[in-house]
């Protein structure tokens, strides 16, 4: 299983995914589901990824080759406007499905894969697109400003309570990493170490953090978490319960 969130807030973006890939119970591995890419000087891209981890590989095979292939060709490099880019992952991600269906369905096994694409090129907005395994995306809204792939019923809550309260970039960090601890603790098959991605507006540079499952700041979130939840607890009126 996988979780992997983003969120477009108004002074950039927040991208964070786990590390984790179950293929049984004695089959845990690590892989890296963020990726960023720099396919030019005007313009960064991150690539979130969850589902059949072959596809996610050899997508990012092919968006590599593009980038270094020369020649008239579409790449992340040539599209004008993140939208295209959103349709150009699309594209790759359902010509390499098509390529491997035959032989997986022979063990039903789903070669689909599903993306967050976000990042900014020069001139325009910041933003992000959920890319579905059919090739087609959609973009995120104003009022649910965050995507999630995966596990998402667990961390949900967090990332709109982070809309409701309107938070700055640096308190949706914590609450980015409050929904991935939710997740983990129901869920098994979601584990760090976590891969960070902090953006902030117009800088076309992405800051990127690898936390680790002995990390002082989970701890420190954790406890900070169950003292203030144990506090709430205790100023809530009695409920009263009627025989």
């Amino acid at each position: 299983m996988t979780y992997c969130l983003a969120m477009r807030l108004d002074e950039g973006l927040i991208f964070l995914a786990d590390t984790r890939t179950n293929a049984g119970v004695d089959n845990v591995g690590t892989y890296r589901k963020l990726h960023v890419l720099h396919a030019a000087d005007d313009r960064v891209f991150v690539l979130q990824s969850a589902g059949n981890l072959a596809t996610t590989h050899e997508v990012l095979d092919l968006i590599e080759r593009d980038l270094t292939t020369p020649g008239d060709h579409t790449s992340l490099a040539t599209v004008n406007h993140l939208f295209e880019a959103a349709l150009y992952i699309g594209e790759l991600s359902r010509t390499v499905v098509k390529r491997h269906r035959e032989g997986l369905s022979t063990i039903g096994a789903d070669a689909t894969s599903t993306f967050i694409l976000g990042g900014q090129i020069a001139g325009d907005r910041p933003d992000l697109f959920l890319v579905y395994p059919e090739g087609n995306y959609i973009r995120v809204s104003d009022e649910r400003p965050f995507f999630q792939i995966g596990e998402t019923k667990y961390g949900k809550f967090m990332l709109e309570l982070a809309v409701h309260a309107k938070v700055g970039l640096d308190d949706a960090v914590k609450i980015a990493l409050s929904s991935m601890l939710s997740t983990a603790r129901a869920n098994l098959s979601v584990g760090p170490p976590y891969d960070l991605g902090v953006y902030r507006n117009g800088s076309l540079k992405m800051v990127e953090h690898r936390i680790e499952a002995d990390s002082e700041t989970l701890a420190v979130l954790h406890d900070t978490w169950l003292a203030l939840l144990t506090e709430a607890i205790d100023r809530i009126p009695p409920v009263r319960v009627e025989d």
